[in-house]
């Protein structure tokens, strides 16, 4: 490891220590930056203390960057994709939109990953990472045939879906358990045939003013999008093909936005974008259609262009400025959504992004497609347990200043408790809600000042899996080496 191990002293320190997320921070006495898997045992093997590890970077809390953290095990040297032996290749470290260039050069496929074009491998694909591409081929994870994982004795395995007894658990726990409980992971083997993206989409980026939307319009838009998610929310349905976000900023920001991409190639692709659109968007279509996109310059996507997958993935994937900005600080939480939205929540989504004493336009609540081909795999067959969601929520704020940090974090949090205040201020998993995403992690669950349900962070993330993920904690890491704040606890 020599020259690969740099302490405060070296300049790339700082680059390390801190996440996308300003607000955390961490003084490691050493950052490794291993580039085999080789290495990576090495680290594990001599750490002196506590051990974090890091893939991409965007972890939403402090479960990397924090000020109890002795060693930073950083990946983004593992960042390989290749293809042999029937199986594809992806290294933790490997950012999505690499791994998408990647695999659709070189053999035409991809994996029905997430928007962000820097979210880091190792992180998304535990967690049971999707996007545009999930509500037609279901989740990264669906995908996933093995991992290859240093466990905190040093060993190196290589656990995958035809393993039995406790490496079967331990490639199951890597299926949506989250990063950070169980080992490291080096790679990601996905099996052949694995995903061939359309040849070509229709996407659509439009926006919407706030001054054409009345409490009236507003609950027609939301609840118009959550009851197209709900009735097409089969895998056979025709709008399998399609997955869009609603961009709900605050009113201070002068816009809503909404994108939508469908596969080009199905038939009456070009009618259900539009039956979409205009379920969505009703009478807003005549004043919010021609305008330009929410995700920045993009001309000529209003109305809807044919593009490239890889195109279209690349403009997305790059059109969100905030994560460009290395002031950012911010908070977020999660719902998923399993049902249309009742008319309580939709009137508390209106007054928190109406309120006049909010300033700051990039507070918003986002909406995410999701349903489909995901609903087919049955909830215990991965550790994802919400399979029959339709759509997620994310409330989020983001800021660049310290003396910001109470005003927004009081909106997200005040917001959020508003929205679930008969379930005890969380999405207890019930009619409408069905917990939270382990990707979009949210210390708040564990506070009972902020979570009175009393249910449990991890049954929210997990529900009847978490048992599962527990017992496999136990075997393969029964001293705890790999923890954070929100990690699998041993049984």
């Amino acid at each position: 490891m020599s020259g690969r191990v740099i302490g405060p002293d070296d300049p790339r320190y700082a680059d390390f220590t801190t996440g996308v997320n300003q607000r955390y921070t961490a003084k490691p006495a050493s950052v490794h930056l291993p580039r085999s898997t080789e290495e990576v045992a090495s680290a594990v093997s001599g750490a002196r203390g506590r051990l974090a590890i890091r893939s991409g970077g965007h972890c939403f809390e402090d479960f990397v960057h924090h000020e109890g953290v002795d060693e930073i095990l950083d990946l983004s040297g593992l960042s390989e994709v290749d293809h042999a032996h029937g199986l594809y290749s992806v290294g933790a470290g490997a950012r999505l939109q690499d791994v998408y260039e990647r695999l659709y050069r070189g053999w035409g496929v991809t994996i029905p990953g997430g928007i962000c074009y820097s979210v880091g491998a190792g992180g998304h694909v535990t967690g049971g990472g999707y996007g545009l591409l999930s509500r037609r081929d279901g989740l990264t994870v669906d995908h996933l045939h093995g991992v290859e994982v240093v466990l905190a004795d040093g060993r190196t395995i290589v656990a995958t879906r035809d393993s039995s007894g406790p490496e079967a658990d331990l490639f199951w726990a890597h299926t949506g358990g989250g990063g950070g409980s169980f080992g490291v992971v080096t790679r990601f083997l996905f099996r052949a045939p694995l995903v061939r993206p359309p040849s070509e989409v229709l996407v659509a980026a439009l926006s919407v003013p706030w001054a054409d939307l009345d409490e009236r319009r507003f609950a027609r838009l939301l609840g118009g999008y959550a009851r197209w998610h709900h009735e097409h929310r089969a895998p056979d349905s025709p709008g399998a093909a399609l997955s869009s976000l609603l961009m709900l900023n605050h009113r201070c920001n002068g816009t809503v936005g909404l994108v939508a991409q469908i596969d080009a190639d199905v038939s009456g692709s070009d009618r259900v974008l539009n039956e979409f659109l205009s379920h969505v968007l009703g009478d807003l279509a005549t004043t919010g259609f021609a305008r330009a996109g929410e995700f920045g310059p993009m001309p000529g996507l209003a109305p809807p262009r044919r593009l490239p997958w890889l195109q279209a993935t690349r403009l997305l994937g790059t059109n969100t400025p905030v994560l460009t900005d290395p002031t950012l600080r911010a908070e977020h939480k999660s719902a998923y959504v399993r049902s249309t939205l009742p008319e309580s929540q939709l009137r508390t989504a209106y007054e928190y992004l109406t309120r006049v004493d909010v300033t700051n336009p990039e507070t918003m609540l986002v909406a995410f497609s999701y349903g489909g081909a995901i609903s087919a795999v049955d909830p215990a067959a991965t550790a994802v347990a919400q399979r029959d969601s339709t759509f997620k929520l994310l409330y989020q704020a983001f800021w660049s200043t310290v003396d910001a940090d109470s005003a927004n974090i009081g909106w997200v949090r005040d917001f959020y408790r508003a929205m679930y205040a008969e379930a005890g201020g969380v999405p207890v998993p019930g009619e409408v809600a069905d917990g939270c995403y382990i990707n979009y992690p949210d210390a708040d669950l564990s506070d009972p000042d902020w979570n009175a349900s009393g249910v449990p962070w991890h049954d929210l993330y997990f529900k009847d899996n978490y048992a599962r993920l527990q017992r496999t904690k136990a075997h393969w890491d029964p001293g705890d080496v790999f923890r954070h704040r929100q990690s699998v606890r041993p049984a």
